[in-house]
């Protein structure tokens, strides 16, 4: 059988960070439970938002939940009234500090879990599992993805025995660790039982910064090797062109009266 490994969590450490970012010696298992509870009440409080993930991270006195949503209009509410209710929720439950911090996603296209919550809805409305898989494939391609892969299984079509249906366009590398690979999970509740829905979206390479910089170094050692070719080049043509100039007054012709001074001066020496 094939093994699966989460996208994120492959990569994590390589071309991806972490969603909650802290260090406990003794308490893990407390904040790990709290962070939970954080999502599931942010999730349950605005199910309507298109949240995609929440990051959280925390401080000695401060915890910061980043929300990370397509429609940030309805998480701010009118006035920022639905994020300071928020707020005050979450500071009921852990006892502590919040600040929330709002982040937009532009292009929800490009989102793998907010892909995959899209056709589970269609699913839940009794739309044909094959057209709307088809049709965010097409508008997931159309905002600039290198490739889409969309997984739908279950009893589809409300069928006895359940099957797995997927939908592939462009590359989807999922083995490679520079590879910058969305990957989301959704459920649809039918009436024929759950209905699930992967969605991995391929946008791209992530090269790290050592890899750029041992491409540009040799670069520039070239161009200032060419530099001092030039310049060798140039001193060695420099005596050349000097040499004559030194050498023409050397040979240059006596005057007469010269000639006749040393003419006299050999006389009288004899």
């Amino acid at each position: 059988m094939g093994q699966k490994v989460h996208p994120h969590g492959f990569r994590l450490g390589v071309i991806y960070d972490w969603e909650s970012k802290w260090f406990a010696e003794r308490d893990y298992k407390d904040r790990l439970r709290a962070d939970i509870e954080l999502r599931a009440l942010i999730l349950d409080l605005l199910p309507d938002a298109g949240i995609s993930r929440i990051e959280i991270d925390r401080n000695a006195n401060l915890v910061t939940v980043t929300v990370h949503t397509a429609k940030p209009g309805i998480v701010i509410g009118r006035g920022g009234a639905r994020v300071e209710e928020l707020r005050g929720s979450l500071e009921e439950l852990t006892g502590g500090r919040i600040r929330v911090n709002i982040q937009e996603i532009r292009t929800p296209e490009l989102d793998a879990f907010l892909v995959a919550r899209a056709v589970a809805d269609q699913l839940e409305r009794r739309v044909a599992f094959r057209r709307a898989v088809k049709q965010a494939v097409q508008r997931t391609m159309q905002r600039g993805a290198q490739g889409v892969r969309i997984s739908v299984a279950g009893r589809l079509g409300g069928t006895e025995m359940s099957r797995r249906e997927t939908e592939t366009a462009g590359r989807v590398p999922r083995h490679t660790l520079r590879a910058d690979i969305d990957y989301g999970l959704a459920e649809a509740h039918t009436t024929f039982g759950r209905i699930g829905v992967k969605a991995w979206i391929y946008k791209g390479d992530i090269l790290p910064d050592e890899v750029e910089e041992e491409v540009e170094e040799p670069l520039i050692l070239e161009e200032e090797a060419l530099d001092l070719e030039q310049s060798e080049v140039e001193e060695v043509v420099e005596p050349e062109v000097v040499e004559p100039e030194d050498r023409g007054p050397q040979h240059m012709a006596i005057s007469v009266e010269q000639q006749e001074a040393v003419a006299r001066q050999t006389q009288e020496d004899d």
